[in-house]
């Protein structure tokens, strides 16, 4: 399964800036989407349901890598299909999105995951109140090419601190918008390591020219 995103036409102001080092950063999710886009991307899942499409390839990989009851992380969850997807295999989510409108939407179209508005690069579940470390993580979607600027690899080791000894990380996205060379390298910076990749969702093997990619990573 791959995001389908609208790309941004025209300047929009910037909006939910967060701070790197002595700069503000704002999240391309926000920059390089139309206004609007948000309520356009939940809405299109909705239909995408109606139809009786598959919509929960993600969830079925991440339930074959963990154990019954898992604590996952749904990072940039949307409007929560992963995450939904997950719950109902019986394990314990937390979905967490930058965006108010798909947290929104979260919470009325996937109820039972527990969902939080912050920001991946800079996310402190104990913080929040959830001091248990996390048994797993999923980013899908192209969320990780969405951060800010140049805030891939802090938001790699947010994931990594969050997440317990051993635990998986599976993360997809296009690799036109995040080149291979550069996510090995920021992986290797972050304190993860690579088990597995695959050209998709449903474990099509992966080569230099595919266009996606989905790696499994262990901390």
């Amino acid at each position: 399964m791959r995001a389908w995103i609208r790309m941004k036409m025209t300047t929009t102001s910037a909006k939910f800036p967060h701070t790197m080092g002595d700069r503000e950063a704002t999240p391309r999710w926000f920059t390089e989407t139309d206004e609007g886009h948000s309520r356009w991307y939940a809405d299109h899942f909705r239909e995408l349901v109606e139809e009786g499409r598959d919509v929960e390839g993600e969830a079925r990989l991440v339930d074959a890598l963990i154990a019954p009851g898992s604590l996952v992380l749904d990072a940039g969850c949307g409007q929560g299909r992963v995450a939904a997807g997950l719950h109902r295999r019986g394990h314990r989510v937390i979905g967490v999105d930058i965006d108010p409108v798909l947290i929104e939407a979260a919470g009325t179209d996937s109820p039972g995951p527990t969902y939080l508005q912050a920001d991946l690069t800079t996310l402190d579940l104990a913080a929040s109140g959830h001091g248990e470390t996390l048994d797993a993580i999923v980013c899908a979607g192209n969320v990780i090419t969405y951060v800010a600027a140049d805030a891939e690899a802090a938001t790699l080791e947010a994931f990594r601190r969050n997440l317990r000894p051993d635990g998986v990380c599976v993360i997809g996205f296009h690799v036109e918008r995040y080149p291979m060379q550069r996510f090995d390298r920021d992986l290797a910076t972050s304190g993860f390591t690579v088990e597995h990749r695959f050209a998709t969702w449903d474990l099509r093997p992966w080569h230099d020219e595919a266009d996606f990619a989905v790696t499994i990573l262990r901390a």
